[in-house]
């Protein structure tokens, strides 16, 4: 594959990529198709139910007119279900979490804005401040990840690894590091709180959120008459969450980014050149952890720097 050309290498590309949409649309429509259509079904029978049985009491119409209000309502996050602790859309937690979704791009979906002023406001306030969070993350990135590469540094100087097996070694530590922390941890937490989440649906939620994919059919005490001040505890509890977890998300998608064998597949696709050694020489490198500098065999404990 070496010969292709660059037009050929970027056809290949995109032929992989379309197919890897079609492959997922094919078997989520296997997966998703029968139980939406068992749904659907469920659905009609028992509103026949209950049109057979009040609907001698209900104009024409009347109860799909207050369904669709009602529907249409729920899509802005506002329901009148219950006297539940999520009445209050906009109280200060609530708000705190939607500005979070915004501006981390998680978006739930949960709650949105009703007004023309608050969906011009969301316009303008993504456009400043989505461009201001890239920034602080990449500030917080050059500042955090030299020091995640201390106890790297020090294994590769205490066992002489190569610069190569040391930026994998630490792109694998710190992948489980966030996939425990962040991912593991938080969803057996939810697993217990929640009684109504299974595993599984707990690790959905968590992923979603650290993805940004951030569907909203799972959200924490959503649709539960919890208590007020555990609810908002709660919301608090997910934009930290959310703030920490993207953060430590998008340092391990760095250092991953920087491996030696992602850059020299990159570089496959984007130029017909050969590698260079800035190509071949990972994070760690270019983090100045100056491991390539280390002799191969003469490289000793008290050499390592002071973390």
């Amino acid at each position: 594959m070496g010969g292709l050309r660059p037009w050929a290498r970027y056809g290949l590309l995109i032929v992989a990529h379309l197919l890897a949409l079609g492959l997922g649309a094919v078997v989520l429509q296997a997966l998703e198709g029968p139980p939406a259509l068992r749904l659907q079904a469920k659905l009609r029978a028992e509103l026949a139910t209950f049109q057979a049985e009040y609907g001698a009491c209900l104009p024409t119409g009347a109860l799909e007119e207050l369904l669709g209000t009602a529907l249409a309502a729920q899509a802005h996050g506002v329901s009148s279900l219950r006297n539940g602790s999520e009445a209050g859309n906009w109280d200060l937690p609530s708000a705190l979490l939607f500005t979070a979704s915004l501006l981390t791009t998680t978006g739930y979906g949960h709650m949105a804005p009703l007004s023309a002023g608050g969906k011009a406001f969301c316009v303008v306030y993504v456009a400043l401040g989505l461009p201001a969070s890239l920034a602080l993350v990449a500030i917080l990135r050059q500042c955090l990840l030299p020091l995640l590469s201390c106890p790297v540094t020090w294994v590769a100087v205490r066992w002489q690894l190569a610069p190569a097996r040391a930026a994998l070694l630490q792109a694998a530590g710190l992948g489980l590091l966030v996939a425990g922390t962040f991912m593991l941890l938080p969803a057996l937490v939810l697993w217990g709180l929640q009684s109504n989440y299974s595993l599984l649906e707990a690790i959905y939620f968590c992923f979603g959120s650290l993805s940004t994919i951030g569907l909203g059919d799972l959200l924490p005490g959503h649709g539960r008459d919890l208590n007020p001040v555990l609810y908002h505890l709660g919301q608090i509890a997910l934009l930290g969450y959310l703030l920490l977890g993207l953060l430590a998300m998008l340092l391990a998608v760095e250092t991953f980014s920087e491996l030696p064998q992602v850059r020299a597949l990159v570089k496959f696709f984007g130029s017909s050149g050969p590698l260079t050694a800035e190509d071949q020489g990972g994070i760690l490198g270019q983090d100045e952890l100056a491991l390539s500098s280390l002799p191969p065999s003469t490289a000793a404990p008290e050499q390592a720097p002071a973390c």
